[in-house]
């Protein structure tokens, strides 16, 4: 079995200060009764100790939250995004300390950290130099053209109910986070234990930087104590993780028609085209298929490869992988880094285990590294993969990627659109505007051309989102201020009434109408 000549570099030799982790969980709604603690994925020891939210922990920071919001939405648009506005230089200015925090807590490779760094500093910064725009009043066409004057008005939801997952935990987070607030909301936020030190941190430096405290409350627990009444209460849930958590939630709120956004699992395909650049895209497909060792929704889980360069391809992309370098340093020497939890160590492992079982061929990797670290996993290559296996059709979340060869394009998208999810795609060809015609067959809601994901979800003034069991609604772009906002239109009559006057009947009115209608159409008016 073929493994990848990776080795360990450097040491997470770092700790976060007690200081910094008492301010931090000082910002946890909680009475202090009970708490967890944070193990750091690089070495299995104890990060930090933080308190857990009880149910009534909970209702109360909702009613706090609710005070808070009501004096918040009350300011305009460019008073709400002042700390925004300042928070893009802090970021910057502070990097070092974000970085280290994010890599202790899940184990991630720098480099990988520098992504959602740059996703918090970068897309909060879009709104705050939009919201004013985007939330500003907007005149519509009326009925009767100078007779009928509309106005379209957006306000606050009221207090967002925002689940943030543990495998990008300050990007999905704050990033979320920022607009919901800017459009005049409170949030009440439950990250994931494991990774919350990272919200907190950022909800730190804002209060530092002028955003009202109370406006952004932090819990902290399992789904089991505290689920029920973080959405019960909630006027908005926004909710980021598996496709199973997701169905929960809007079971969860359907009785109450309170609206949602989910962003769900995925199983994106990556098909490379028979005129594909193999030296770029080889080298582009490892950070497709192992950005934080595969731990993230939008990475490349199947690959799909003309037979026409398979041959070329393969060979080199298993070379990459082979030589990609794993550590649990604090600094950009590492390719990839750590698992962040046992259980999807567990569950990669059973992954690939029953795929090799079932006669998939192993080009890379396959097995775990615990000499560099109790949850490494190398980045893994397999050939073979049937639909008798568990990993062929189920998301892995892992440094896991199946290699498939095809010969024409009816197939493949047939092939890439087989499943359940489609939340993200990529395609590799010298001809953007043929692969931009193949993506447009791919039932995915981001489709990356030369690029595995960063493309499209970094292109923050265009929405991201899941089509099919990947999601409802969409992040960035102006949905992801929008829909924390309820529209009302106010219409006003002027001059005339919707109704026949006094002296004239309905029959001449209808005829009225009816000749106005072509005539306005006529005009171009309607």
């Amino acid at each position: 079995m073929a493994s990848p000549t990776v080795r360990a570099e450097g040491a997470a030799e770092r700790t976060l200060p007690q200081n910094l982790i008492d301010r931090l969980a000082s910002h946890i709604a909680s009475d202090g009764a009970d708490t967890a603690t944070i193990p750091c994925p690089f070495t299995g020891e104890a990060l930090a100790t933080v308190p857990l939210s009880s149910a009534d922990d909970v209702r109360e920071a909702y009613a706090r939250a609710q005070k808070a919001q009501k004096a918040w939405a009350r300011l305009t648009v460019g008073e709400r995004v002042k700390p925004f506005l300042r928070l893009a230089d802090a970021l910057v200015d502070r990097r070092e300390e974000i970085l280290d925090i994010i890599q202790l807590e899940t184990g991630k490779a720098r480099r990988h950290a520098m992504e959602e760094f740059l996703d918090v500093t970068l897309c909060s910064l879009y709104y705050a130099r939009r919201a004013a725009r985007l939330l500003k009043p907007r005149r519509r066409q009326g009925m009767l053209p100078g007779l009928t004057r509309v106005q379209e008005l957006r306000h606050p939801k009221g207090v967002v109910a925002l689940i943030a997952p543990w495998n990008y935990p300050f990007a999905l987070g704050a990033s979320d986070i920022a607009p919901a607030l800017m459009a005049g909301n409170a949030v009440i936020h439950k990250p994931d234990t494991q990774t919350c030190l990272s919200s907190l941190w950022v909800l730190d430096l804002l209060i530092e930087l002028g955003l009202p405290r109370g406006l952004w409350q932090v819990v902290v627990g399992e789904p089991s104590e505290i689920g029920d009444p973080l959405v019960e209460n909630a006027d908005y849930v926004s909710f980021t993780g598996s496709t199973r958590g997701g169905k929960a939630i809007a079971e969860k709120v359907a009785p109450r028609l309170v609206a949602y956004s989910l962003e769900l699992g995925g199983k994106n395909p990556m098909i490379v085209m028979p005129d594909a650049d193999v030296e770029r895209t080889a080298r582009g497909a490892v950070r497709a298929c192992f950005t934080n060792a595969g731990q993230l929704c939008i990475s490349i889980e199947r690959m799909y490869v003309h037979e026409d360069v398979y041959d070329t391809f393969v060979p080199r992309f298993v070379e990459l992988v082979k030589g990609m370098k794993l550590g649990t340093g604090l600094d950009f020497g590492s390719e990839m880094g750590s698992l962040t939890y046992e259980r999807q160590l567990d569950a990669v492992t059973r992954h690939v285990d029953q795929a090799v079982e079932r006669g998939a061929t192993v080009l890379a990797g396959g097995k775990a590294r615990p000499d560099i670290g109790p949850l490494f996993y190398e980045p893994t290559v397999l050939a073979d993969v049937n639909g008798d296996m568990d990993l062929c059709a189920n998301e892995t979340f892992g440094p896991v990627v199946a290699l498939y060869k095809y010969r024409d394009e009816d197939e493949v998208v047939a092939r890439a659109n087989d499943t359940p999810y489609g939340l993200n795609a990529s395609v590799w060809t010298k001809n953007p505007a043929r692969g931009r015609r193949l993506a447009a067959r791919i039932q995915a809601g981001t489709v990356n051309i030369n690029d595995g994901y960063g493309a499209a979800y970094a292109s923050y003034d265009s929405p991201m989102g899941g089509m099919k069991q990947s999601g409802v609604g969409r992040r960035h772009g102006s949905e992801g201020l929008l829909k924390f906002t309820e529209v009302q239109t106010v219409a006003s009559q002027h001059i005339m009434d919707l109704e026949p006057p006094g002296s004239i009947g309905y029959d001449r009115f209808a005829d009225a109408m009816a000749t106005g209608i072509k005539l306005m159409k006529k005009l171009r008016i309607k």
